[in-house]
């Protein structure tokens, strides 16, 4: 049951960060606006968005999952620092602390690993 219940925790974590790429490629405007906003450059947007899309499938087919959780939980809290710097907004602040909630999740994971149901589980089953 461990091991079905990571798995599931890791695909509802890569939604996320999948949801968030596709959001990035599909209407970059509003994050190039606050990315902007806080005075980055827009063009930031293309990387970040490329990294939600690797990370997020990281998460569900690894490999190095342990890795990828850990570097997004540290990208999580860097990403707080900007929605801190738009708090002028209550909204911001609900992202941020969010943000805060995944990085939990995304260390409680680092430190747990992903447990038998990964890419290589099923590889090694087949052979």
């Amino acid at each position: 049951m461990r091991d079905i219940l990571n798995l599931v925790g890791r695909l509802m974590i890569a939604v996320l960060f999948l949801g968030g790429a596709f959001q990035k490629f599909t209407d970059p405007a509003p994050v190039m606006q606050m990315i902007t906003g806080i005075g980055l450059p827009a063009v930031l947007v293309w990387p970040v968005a490329v990294f939600d899309l690797v990370a997020g499938l990281a998460l569900i087919f690894g490999p190095g999952i342990a890795g990828w959780a850990l570097l997004l939980a540290v990208y999580c809290l860097f990403t707080s620092w900007f929605h801190w710097q738009l708090r002028a907004d209550p909204w911001q602040i609900t992202i941020m602390v969010k943000n805060w909630s995944i990085a939990g999740g995304l260390l409680v994971l680092a430190a747990q690993g992903p447990g038998r149901l990964t890419l290589g589980w099923l590889r090694r089953s087949r052979t």
